[in-house]
């Protein structure tokens, strides 16, 4: 079942083309991948299907309506957690809400119950200062999902934790996403963080940036242990770099 669409869009900055008719999908539960060389537009990608750039032509649906250059609809995780550091984890979780119009009592009651879920329970009174890197990025994944519980965009959302805690944020992102049903379009320059988290790869290069390929990753989730050491593997890798 299609849950987001992104069809024929294009963008440009003063005269300069930045995305050329890219068009592509994310099925319900699925998590989806945007590879690409820096500069090759996915941010940009992200900024219109969140509504926050309009294009020049195309349109993103999302369940079939059109909210092309409609923001509000789709939660956006930029690459830093950016929580406020003056306010409680709780109250950082409960943003969006606020936002929104809810009373601050009512917003905290809301999201209590996700904490748990989210491996935060303890942490509601701290503030992101007392957290370590991979709380502090659960806390931002929480946030993001308390502004849209269908679709999350992340934007580079673990390239700034260690190789260890990384490893670990993945199994859980994992395991959470398939638990709150939630579906995912993620952008990553690192070529094995995407073979290892997604369903699906699409691949962003050029100048305008255009969709040059689409890799499924036919292996389950979560992939076996030390699956990137194995042939299939590699060979979903060498493919990548042969088509960048």
């Amino acid at each position: 079942m299609k849950k987001l669409e992104v069809r024929n869009v294009s963008k440009q900055f003063d005269g300069k083309h930045v995305l050329q008719d890219v068009s592509i999908e994310l099925n319900k539960g699925e998590l989806v991948c945007l590879l690409g060389v820096s500069g090759s537009g996915k941010t940009t990608l992200f900024n219109v299907i969140s509504g926050i750039l309009s294009p020049e032509k195309g349109e993103v649906l999302l369940d079939g309506k059109d909210i092309t250059n409609n923001p509000g609809h789709i939660s956006y995780m930029l690459q830093k957690d950016l929580l406020l550091p003056y306010r409680t984890i709780e109250d950082n979780v409960a943003l969006p809400l606020l936002l929104k119009g809810v009373k601050k009592k009512a917003a905290r009651r809301q999201v209590s119950p996700m904490f748990e879920q989210f491996g935060l329970e303890g942490a509601q009174k701290k503030y992101p200062a007392q957290l370590s890197g991979g709380m502090r990025q659960r806390a931002a994944l929480l946030r993001t999902y308390m502004f849209s519980q269908d679709v999350a965009l992340l934007d580079e959302p673990f390239s700034a934790l260690d190789t260890l805690t990384k490893s670990s944020i993945h199994k859980w992102y994992l395991n959470v996403m398939e638990d709150i049903k939630l579906s995912t379009l993620f952008i990553t320059h690192d070529i094995d963080e995407a073979i290892l988290l997604s369903d699906r790869i699409y691949l962003l290069s050029g100048s305008p940036g255009t969709i040059t390929g689409e890799i499924v990753i036919k292996e389950p989730k979560p992939r076996i242990k030390d699956f990137n050491l194995t042939n299939e593997f590699l060979e979903y890798k060498r493919k990548i770099l042969e088509m960048l």
